[in-house]
């Protein structure tokens, strides 16, 4: 069954208000993981994560912000913007609100599990069957999924999550004595950092025109 524009867009601004609404409830200081992003080693801008518990334990509310700016020659080439804020209960996302401008093409993206139906409602219908989780990097569960919802895409994508079986040689993580594990199944493959706790510290991926993307935390 379709959805009608104005159906969807009525959808997606009840997500809105149901995530915001938990955002007030949160009872407890949120826990905040803070990155650089590099590219190809050099600084281009930030990607911050908040994550709040609400009065009950099994909700909390994860907030995230990113801006990065490519210069050539000190001259801007690339801008990126992203913000999302995602609702979840225990490890499976209960709704997700997202905005991108990636170089100038914009999209949104909003998401809502509907009783044992998880629904992307925008920018295009998709349906889901049981606990769907985004690309939850922060969360160690993310070790058991074969799907993942792209907040920027709107897409689940299948993916396979394998430990990685040797180290970083990068003095910063190989000090840290960290842990990888290794994402594939998309266009370029992703490989994220952990402390023996699994507390996430880092990312690594290939971009456009074979660049190297990488995250580590402040």
């Amino acid at each position: 069954m379709r959805m009608s524009a104005s159906m969807s867009i009525g959808m997606a601004a009840l997500i809105v208000l149901s995530i915001a609404a938990a955002a007030v409830r949160a009872a407890e200081a949120p826990r905040l993981w803070a990155f650089r992003v590099l590219l190809d080693g050099r600084p281009i801008g930030e990607h911050r994560f908040a994550l709040s518990a609400a009065a009950s334990a099994a909700e909390r509310t994860l907030s995230s912000e990113a801006e990065f700016t490519v210069r050539w020659l000190g001259l801007v080439v690339y801008r990126y913007r992203h913000r999302a804020v995602e609702r979840w209960r225990g490890d499976c996302l209960a709704a997700l609100s997202a905005d991108t401008d990636d170089g100038g093409q914009r999209s949104s993206v909003a998401a809502v599990q509907e009783d044992a139906e998880f629904r992307v409602v925008s920018p295009a219908t998709q349906l889901a069957s049981g606990c769907v989780m985004s690309f939850a990097y922060w969360n160690p569960a993310i070790r058991g999924q074969g799907r993942l919802l792209n907040a920027q895409t709107g897409r689940i994508e299948a993916v396979t999550i394998t430990p990685l079986q040797s180290r970083p040689s990068e003095p910063g993580l190989r000090d840290l004595a960290v842990q990888g594990l290794r994402i594939t199944g998309l266009q370029q493959p992703i490989t994220v950092w952990y402390t023996q706790e699994w507390d996430w510290v880092g990312l690594d991926t290939v971009v456009e025109g074979g660049r190297q993307l990488s995250y580590r935390r402040q």
